[in-house]
């Protein structure tokens, strides 16, 4: 009889004990048994000589160990709140649409009139040349001597005088006014100078120039209207200035200008002249432009006198 016939509990798995538990580790001369304990079931692993066998440990809930629990979504994220005209009603927001619509097709128009202002003579020039001059002058008037080849290096000095009727009925010539020096110093040391200050004056003695001969004759109706745009800066200067003086009345004006050539830089080589070259116009009453209040005060000015020499 063999090693089998003497041990015939060798290689056999034990069993449970008598209490209900697990039954010791035994070792035969066959192989090593061990239990094992799960959370909520029991199960052995054998080890024989040959086979093998293996139980899982199970889960009290149920579920497999090391099982992953998906996070919960994301809550979306808030709209952002809307600016400019998004946030307008839509009766404001077609308010806005028609309001841009207008300012666009104005600014197109005027780009379009001034572009024809500026443009060579071509036939909508000619057909409409009246309606361009008619919206450009004098407000928009383009010039271009700050791009010409030779742009302008002098200093043009305008000034202005005038003839005051006095309350006692004789004439009063007041001195010489310097207009372009006054709006120099108004300038100076602004920021922010006034359109007006900058180019009323300037503009105005440019378009008497173009408009005029070398006799001071106006050249068609243009240079009349730059006569009556001059008479009417020189009445606002005066009286800005009080020139009139308390009870005076200004009857006539006169302008003259007076150029000084800007002195080259040293490396052109260029020579000019240092004497300043004066244009003295004739004498503008301004009756038209007062309405007549000078004729009216000098009369009663000279009705005042006479019955003073009577008295």
């Amino acid at each position: 009889m063999d090693a089998y016939d003497k041990d015939p509990a060798a290689g056999q798995v034990p069993g449970p004990g008598p209490d209900g538990g697990a039954a010791p580790e035994e070792t035969g001369a066959g192989g090593t048994g061990t239990t094992g304990t799960g959370t909520t079931g029991t199960g052995a692993n054998v080890t024989g000589a040959n086979v093998t066998g293996t139980t899982g440990t199970g889960a009290t809930d149920g579920s497999a160990v090391g099982e992953t629990v998906a996070a919960p979504p994301a809550p979306a994220p808030a709209p952002e709140p809307r600016t400019g005209v998004a946030a307008l009603s839509p009766r404001y927001q077609i308010g806005a649409v028609v309001a841009l619509a207008v300012v666009a097709v104005a600014v197109c128009a005027h780009l379009g009139l001034v572009f024809l202002h500026v443009a060579p003579s071509n036939t909508l020039t000619k057909q409409h040349g009246a309606a361009v001059d008619e919206w450009v002058f004098p407000e928009f008037e383009q010039n271009w001597k700050l791009f010409a080849p030779n742009p302008l290096q002098q200093n043009v000095s305008v000034q202005v005088r005038a003839e005051v009727g006095t309350a006692d009925g004789g004439i009063r010539t007041t001195g010489w006014y310097d207009l372009s020096a006054e709006d120099g110093r108004a300038i100076a040391g602004n920021p922010l100078p006034s359109h007006t200050r900058q180019n009323e004056l300037r503009r105005a003695w440019d378009f008497f120039v173009a408009t005029h001969d070398s006799e001071d004759r106006p050249v068609g109706l243009r240079g009349s209207l730059s006569e009556t745009y001059l008479r009417r800066i020189a009445l606002l200067r005066l009286d800005r200035n009080d020139a009139a003086g308390p009870g005076g009345v200004v009857e006539r004006v006169q302008y003259r200008s007076r150029t000084t050539n800007v002195e080259p830089p040293s490396w052109s080589g260029e020579k000019v002249s240092g004497r300043p070259t004066v244009r003295e116009l004739p004498w503008w009453s301004v009756a038209a432009e007062t309405g007549g209040a000078s004729t009216g005060a000098a009369g009663a000015a000279g009705a005042v006198g006479r019955e003073g020499g009577a008295a």
